[in-house]
Parts: C-alpha cells; sequence; structure tokens
C-alpha cells in the first residue's frame, strides 16, 4: 500500500506515479546513492525531499544546491567550502554543503552540469566520505547521503566524454524516472484540486467548484516540460483565486473572518 499522504505535493493516483512511490518506499530507508531522472519540472526535487523525509536521516538537515545555478567558478567552494584567503574574496572560512550536510542528506540538483575538472573531487567525496576545503590540506570526514537529478541524459555524456564514466556509474545506483505531467493525465484533477486549496488557504479564499470543462481543458493540454508541471496544473484556479470576478474557472467566496 502507498502512502500519499507522506509525499506532501506528490499528488495522484496514476500508476506510473505509483511506481515511482513505490520506489522511493523500496530505497528511502537505506543509504543507497539515489539519481532522480526526469524533465525540468516533473518534481525532482519533491521527488528527493520525499526520500529525505522517509529515511532514517529525517531528523538531520536537507542541504540543496542547484549545480546549473552556481558559476563554475563558484561551485568548488559552494560544495567543498574554503578557507579564508584561499583565493581573492574570501576574507572568512566558510563551509560547503558537503560540510552542512553531515549526519544528512545532499541533495545535488542538475548534476549534469558538474564541470568534468569538479567531478573527480566529488567522486572522490562519495567514495572515501572525505574531502579537503579550497584553500586547506587538512581531510575532513563527512557522513551524508547523496541525492542527484539530472533533466540531462548522463549516458549520452558518458559516451560524449562530457562525464566521467566512474562518477556516472557510482550516482546511477538507484535511478528513478519521474513521468511528465501529459504521462500521468489523470492525476490532474487530483492536483488541481490539491493545489487549488493550498492556494485559496494562502489568500483567504474558498474555490467552491472546479467546472468539468476546465479540468478536461487541463488534461488536453501537452504540458511541455518547463517550469513545475505539478505547480502549474493548479495554477489556473490560483488565479481564478485572485481574480473573482471571472468565475468560469471557479466559482470561490471570501473565507469568513
Amino acid at each position: 500500500e502507498i502512502h500519499n499522504e507522506y509525499f506532501g505535493d506528490i499528488v495522484g493516483e496514476s500508476a506510473p506515479l505509483k511506481n515511482v512511490l513505490e520506489q522511493i518506499e523500496t530505497v528511502a530507508k537505506t543509504d543507497a546513492t539515489v539519481l532522480i531522472l526526469g524533465e525540468t519540472g516533473t518534481g525532482k526535487e519533491l521527488i528527493a525531499r520525499a526520500l529525505h523525509n522517509e529515511s532514517n536521516r529525517k531528523t538531520r538537515t536537507f542541504v540543496k544546491l542547484n549545480c546549473s545555478a552556481i558559476p563554475t567558478g563558484l561551485l568548488e567552494s559552494e560544495l567543498f567550502g574554503h578557507e579564508k584567503g584561499a583565493f581573492t574574496g574570501a576574507i572568512a572560512q566558510k563551509l560547503g554543503r558537503l560540510e552542512l550536510a553531515d549526519k544528512g542528506t545532499l541533495f545535488l540538483d542538475e548534476i549534469g552540469d558538474i564541470p568534468l575538472e569538479l567531478q573527480p573531487k566529488l567522486l572522490r567525496a562519495l567514495q572515501e566520505h572525505e574531502f579537503e576545503r579550497l584553500g586547506s590540506t587538512r581531510t575532513l570526514r563527512v557522513d551524508f547521503r547523496l541525492i542527484a537529478a539530472t533533466n540531462r541524459d548522463l549516458t549520452k555524456m558518458v559516451a560524449d566524454r562530457e562525464f566521467r564514466s566512474d562518477l556516472f556509474y557510482r550516482l546511477n545506483v538507484f535511478p528513478i524516472h519521474v513521468p511528465p505531467l501529459r504521462a500521468r493525465t489523470d492525476d490532474i484533477p487530483r492536483l488541481v484540486r490539491h493545489f487549488a486549496s493550498k492556494y485559496a488557504q494562502q489568500l483567504n479564499r474558498r474555490i467552491e467548484s472546479i467546472p468539468a470543462s476546465t479540468m478536461h481543458a487541463l488534461q488536453q493540454w501537452h504540458w511541455p516540460d518547463t517550469s513545475s508541471q505539478d505547480e502549474r496544473a493548479g495554477h489556473h484556479p490560483h488565479r481564478r483565486v485572485l481574480r473573482r470576478n471571472q468565475p468560469r474557472m471557479a466559482r470561490i467566496t471570501r473565507t469568513a473572518q
């Protein structure tokens, strides 16, 4: 039995989603490295947080780093930390995400964007659970569980020599493929109700109903791989919560004070 209520904003009852939830329950309580694969906006971070929340490390920290959001020159410092004076502008010691994730979970999003020259250091941290901060020769030990995610084809990147094969095999211990919303359109009505209720509560409104025509239109939409697909499915009622004078999407009222 899959306990969906444990997974927050991961909402749905479709077969593809149930398969993902079964995989989460299988691997969550182990320390196995998990590689989450899927298009942009399919909820990979939600999966990572669910894995952490169901793990034996759930009372410890969940530390996230988006490898594509940090300039290449700063990524090593963000991940491994640095000592004062390690480089121009390093005016104080800084702990890296690896150190901050000690005893907890480190989530590396967009792992496919990590530079080749940094991959051996990450591989060593993953294999040996040790590393040095930038500007230091002191080896630090760290106990962490790694969850990585990407929307890129790492197998092709390995073949093209854009990603180290040894790091890939260390990451690909337990892959979870997250289906796009267009592959589980049966979940859309439940998603719409979930997010509409969530936004209505935030905005002190109540959604009385969502027309069947609206649900049908959302289920027919092709849901391209941009932004957060699940939350976008509930975003139209969100706008309708704000624009009360256009009730065709959903009938709403102000919640009693």
